[in-house]
């Protein structure tokens, strides 16, 4: 859904010698607090569809727990962070944890895709429905 988009993940001096060995993977996950989303809110209309649905049923931001997950293409680990593609996250975002794509763990073949089932994959701009408006 990201298609085209670049970042750069910047890592605390601390944790920089956990980057090593990650150059050796294509994909990453990014695990981050939505720092910037409205309270937390159980029914959602969320971006692919104009239906309410539970928040757990979605990947809405304005969750109890506001933690967000993106799978993202790496491509190049530098000394004090990495750059990233197909990246869906908002700059400057805080993030709680990187860990590694693994085929063999995150690739599950599935049947059902719950209320996505038949909703395009065009790519979507964020419209501002979950942002904190402070």
């Amino acid at each position: 859904m990201a298609r085209g988009a670049e970042g750069w993940v910047e890592i605390f001096a601390e944790f920089v010698e956990g980057l090593k060995d990650l150059e050796g993977f294509e994909r990453v996950w990014l695990i981050y607090w939505f720092d910037r989303a409205t309270a937390p809110q159980l029914i959602v209309k969320p971006y692919l569809d104009q239906e309410e649905h539970g928040v757990f049923a979605t990947r809405a931001p304005c969750r109890p727990n506001p933690i967000g997950l993106s799978c993202v293409r790496l491509l190049g680990v530098e000394s004090a962070g990495f750059r990233i593609g197909e990246v869906d996250i908002l700059d400057r975002t805080p993030l709680l944890d990187i860990k590694p794509y693994v085929p063999v763990f995150d690739c599950f073949e599935v049947r059902r895709g719950g209320w996505l089932a038949g909703k395009g994959a065009g790519r979507v701009l964020a419209d501002g429905r979950f942002e904190r408006k402070d």
